[in-house]
């Protein structure tokens, strides 16, 4: 049997008050607004059953309302609250049943101030479905790919309707209860929804809260979400991607520049000199003719073995002005053990300094300090000194690298910090 396709409007046949029909040709059910009363209609109507002292649900869309959403013109035919209750917490959400003359049957869920809409996935593959027991079973959260697109599981909730009204395409009852595992991609979610032994899927995407409500004549501001909804997109600056992608590039380039710089090899200006420790102090001479602001360089070694030698150094500049005086060590130890041979240390060392005027640089070697590791250590018996000039520095490249990538890191933060706060709604536990 089926009702009058041009029927409008009826009276309930347990009021008499007077009810829209709004919800077209599958409409099976009709629960009357203002007594509870669940009508057949595919029967004249007649009262079924009655969902009795349920308080209406807290949400601004009320029946029989009208509304914009993805270019088509949707009507709200059906409104059904729901709850799940685990471990002592209870969370309420409301679903509106939509329904257009042209693209059929949709819900608008409204949930913590944030507003979803879904419709039913049809003509998919059968082995499309994320059960319960693939969730039980999974030692990893379950995956599925549908049009392209990835999504992994989110959660498993179980709720009960604990209100309806307005006609539906089946018959809902109170304490009717749905099992249902959600997966998620970046921008949707799949719902797999169990109620008896009747499975749906779902693709649910996310609206516009103050657009939405816009659409259907409301006032934009009538709702406040709290937290973050698991398929709400992230909102940055439109320029976010650009910025973190540029901030990378900037600090790959710097950072290559300045690696390239850091072994920019200049020229000798001292032939490696060898000076016993038994011949301390004693000065070495570093022709530098051209500076042009270029660092150079000071290298020492020492044939350290299982010890350690310290070296005091002091240098002058053509004009006998001390520029600085300074110190380096030069220590290296080597042995076995349970997990084979070892090394540690390194028998060289060098410093940088900035030449400011063309000329004859003095270089004093002066007081050693040494000492011996183990019963096979060796003291050192003399250093060797060179030097070279016209030598790049990549420090302030390096800074810059690393400040570029802050850039980056930044930008990229509130990305971040979004998708952790979406995945905070998964109950999966690798425990």
């Amino acid at each position: 049997m089926s009702r009058a396709p041009t029927l409008g409007a009826i009276d309930c046949t347990a009021c008499g008050a007077g009810l829209d029909i709004l919800g077209g040709g599958r409409v099976t059910t009709h629960i009357c607004p203002y007594c509870g009363t669940e009508l057949d209609a595919l029967d004249g109507y007649k009262a079924l059953r009655k969902f009795s002292n349920v308080e209406r649900p807290d949400t601004p869309f009320a029946l029989g309302s009208h509304g914009t959403l993805h270019d088509v013109q949707w009507t709200v035919v059906g409104i059904l609250a729901h709850r799940e209750t685990w471990a002592g917490k209870s969370w309420e959400w409301v679903d509106h049943q939509l329904y257009s003359a042209t693209h059929g049957y949709a819900w608008l869920t409204l949930e913590d101030g944030h507003l979803t809409f879904a419709r039913r996935v049809r003509g998919v593959r059968s082995n499309l479905w994320i059960g319960t027991r693939w969730v039980e079973t999974a030692e990893t959260p379950p995956k599925v790919s549908m049009n392209g697109e990835s999504f992994k599981y989110l959660q498993t909730s179980t709720s009960s309707v604990i209100f309806a009204e307005g006609e539906f395409t089946w018959s809902p009852s109170k304490g009717e209860q749905t099992t249902s595992v959600s997966a998620i991609s970046d921008g949707a979610m799949l719902d797999f929804a169990q109620t008896g032994q009747e499975r749906e899927i779902h693709r649910i995407t996310y609206l516009d809260g103050p657009e939405t409500l816009a659409a259907f004549g409301l006032d934009p501001e009538a709702l406040s979400p709290r937290g973050v909804h698991a398929v709400q997109p992230y909102k940055g600056w439109s320029e976010t991607r650009f910025l973190t992608r540029a901030s990378l590039t900037f600090a790959a380039v710097a950072l290559v520049l300045a690696v390239l710089l850091s072994f920019w090899p200049g020229r000798t200006v001292l032939d490696p000199v060898t000076v016993g420790f038994s011949q301390l102090p004693r000065d070495v001479s570093i022709e530098i003719t051209d500076p042009k602001r270029r660092l150079a360089g000071i290298y020492l070694s020492s044939n350290v073995s299982n010890s350690w030698a310290y070296v005091d150094l002091e240098l002058y500049d053509p004009n006998d002005e001390l520029l600085f005086e300074a110190g380096r060590t030069m220590e290296y130890y080597f042995g076995t053990d349970a997990d084979g041979s070892w090394t540690e240390g390194n028998r060289s060392a060098s410093l940088y300094f900035l030449p400011t005027v063309p000329g004859t640089y003095t270089l004093t070697l002066s007081a050693v300090e040494q000492g011996t590791w183990g019963s096979g250590g060796r003291d050192a018996s003399r250093v060797e000194v060179s030097a070279r000039t016209g030598m790049a520095s990549g420090w302030y490249l390096y800074l810059l690298a690393i400040g570029f990538a802050l850039f980056a890191a930044l930008f990229g933060a509130g990305r971040f910090i979004h998708n952790r706060r979406r995945w905070a709604h998964s109950d999966w536990s690798d425990d």
